[in-house]
């Protein structure tokens, strides 16, 4: 474990009482697990929600802008990532079960080395290299609180978020074991740094036109 990671339990972890703490946190985190458990049996296909320390959160219909900035992103990230054969694109329905969490991020990107471990049957998946989060008001503090440390600490190099309303792109990258912010723009391009030459102009997030254009471009 990190000195970063001990730094904040230092008090515990000299108090007396450090056995019971222990063994009250392993009561917690056994609670917890058959809680995710449960969780995973009642989840379908046809249920859209997240395992978020220890509760499950449905999610609800999103506003026309957040679809469309979703769909035209997932268009044109899958479809570059197919001609160019560099991995696997998924969007919305893609359960990322990391250590403690499950999340369903609206698009997300597995390189060659992971997506060539991803089965025809598999349901649960492991982080990706790159997400991208699209705010809504109902999601915007879980986007910009709890995944984004998540992700960052399971090793998700990559993490635009998105704001539909404000039509503009944030780009973080993973640095020293945390998100440092490269980009917040709302004209010109953007360019990954997971998805190996993957640019686009950030318009065409939020404007069909111009994501055809693109497509157009790529084709």
């Amino acid at each position: 474990m990190s000195e970063m990671m001990l730094t904040p339990l230092e008090p515990i972890l000299k108090s007396p009482k450090l056995p019971l703490y222990a063994r009250a946190l392993q009561s917690f985190l056994d609670e917890e697990h058959h809680k995710r458990e449960s969780f995973y049996d009642w989840l379908t296909e046809d249920i859209k929600a997240e395992f978020i320390n220890g509760e499950v959160v449905v999610q609800t219909p999103a506003t026309n802008r957040h679809t469309v900035a979703s769909m035209n992103l997932s268009t044109l990230s899958s479809t570059y990532v197919e001609l160019n054969d560099l991995g696997f694109v998924g969007a919305e329905t893609v359960l990322i079960a990391l250590t403690r969490n499950d999340y369903l991020p609206d698009i997300c990107f597995f390189g060659e080395a992971k997506a060539a471990r991803i089965k025809p049957e598999q349901v649960k998946y492991p982080a990706p290299d790159f997400v991208a989060e699209v705010l809504s008001p109902g999601t915007e503090r879980v986007d910009r609180g709890v995944k984004f440390e998540d992700y960052a600490a399971h090793g998700v190099g990559e993490y635009w978020i998105i704001d539909p309303e404000k039509q503009t792109v944030e780009q973080y990258v993973l640095r020293d074991g945390g998100y440092a912010l490269l980009f917040k723009i709302q004209e010109g391009s953007l360019t990954s740094t997971a998805v190996t030459g993957f640019t686009i102009p950030v318009t065409a997030v939020f404007d069909a036109k111009r994501k055809n254009q693109v497509l157009a471009q790529m084709m």
